[in-house]
């Protein structure tokens, strides 16, 4: 199997040269020691990431990858299995939630169509490269074959290629396929060794019974896939398309030194993965928002992410990153642009006018 060379080397590590100069110049900014709270920490870890003592998230690269999974075929999802086609004609037409932040935030977005159950057209911002209709349905046999997860992982990290061809200093990864919450809930459980039912959430809103159903079927997928906790068995006995070329995307971004801001359950669960694989990958890992999905917070646990947001969102597409976007931006800013105590002749905590 070839698989792309960020799955088989680590990342290079942050620049500890900008970490001290961001450090050092945070301490002779004109305010109180820490009084912008974690803005400061972020501003010094995008110094590190970026390499430089001042840096920007800009331009910023949205990519949105779209598959279908077998395991609908169980009855676990809310939505319609045509939905995740009809959802990639409204990301091109502009009117997903996605769609609407990156115009208001000046992002370009892109849309990966890895296969999907309804036909798809061809339409602008969207680019074909089909594995298959959908995953195989993991309750009853592995998602995805050797050429299928390397085609998924290979087209995860052609994006990052793209993106940094681009110029782009900050990676977004986002999902969209009904079933993908039944994909990401085997995944942490297989990963983490939890109960599927501390995992598995409503995803589109199922009910009471419809979560009851689901959790059945992850934990019948558990108990087909066995103990193996390899990343790549994992993935490809329990994941998804898009799934998988997150998990691309996120170490292909990292090994070209671009930071990735993780969106909720999903894109947690694809980073998951990466950091399995490769543990470096973390340092180049923001995390936007806290889902309500109740599997977020062990999957967060486990790679010892807080993230900047907590406002109950569980849409995906990556639109809690999107939504976190400004605070980094602010970040940078503040950073980058205010006076130090010398240039505004401001007295310092010494009381010495500097």
């Amino acid at each position: 199997m070839a698989l792309p060379d960020s799955w088989l080397t680590p990342p290079p590590g942050p620049s500890t040269q900008a970490i001290q100069l961001a450090t050092e110049r945070q301490q002779v900014l004109t305010k109180p020691p820490g009084s912008l709270g974690r803005l400061e920490q972020l501003a010094i870890t995008l110094a590190g990431l970026t390499g430089s003592e001042k840096p920007t998230i800009d331009p910023v690269r949205m990519v949105i990858f779209a598959g279908d999974h077998g395991v609908c075929s169980e009855g676990i999802s809310a939505f319609p299995q045509e939905v995740t086609a009809q959802m990639i004609a409204n990301f091109a037409s502009g009117g997903a939630a996605i769609s609407v932040m990156a115009q208001a935030l000046n992002t370009s977005l892109e849309v990966v169509n890895l296969g999907t159950v309804g036909e798809v057209p061809e339409l602008p911002g969207v680019r074909a490269e089909l594995i298959a209709p959908s995953t195989a349905n993991l309750a009853e046999t592995p998602a995805m074959d050797a050429g299928q997860i390397e085609a998924a992982l290979t087209s995860g990290d052609n994006a990052a290629q793209r993106a940094h061809q681009a110029g782009c200093h900050l990676f977004i990864g986002g999902d969209m396929g009904i079933g993908n919450t039944t994909s990401a809930a085997a995944i942490a459980s297989a990963l983490l060794g939890l109960p599927p039912q501390n995992l598995t959430g409503p995803g589109t809103g199922l009910t009471s019974e419809g979560l009851r159903r689901k959790t059945r079927v992850v934990e019948k997928a558990l108990a087909r896939h066995g103990e193996d906790q390899t990343p790549l068995a994992v993935l490809a006995s329990l994941g998804g398309f898009e799934i998988a070329a997150l998990s691309g995307a996120i170490m292909g971004s990292a090994a070209r030194g671009i930071p990735v801001l993780i969106d909720g359950f999903i894109v947690s669960v694809a980073a998951l993965i990466a950091v399995r694989q490769q543990p470096a990958i973390r340092d180049w890992l923001l995390f936007a928002h806290r889902s309500a999905e109740p599997g977020h917070q062990a999957v967060l646990n486990a790679m010892q992410a807080e993230p900047l947001l907590d406002l109950g969102m569980r849409l995906g597409e990556g639109s809690g990153a999107a939504v976190a976007v400004p605070l980094l931006r602010a970040a940078c800013t503040l950073h980058n642009q205010m006076a130090s105590f010398t240039d505004a002749g401001v007295s310092d905590q010494s009381g010495d006018q500097i």
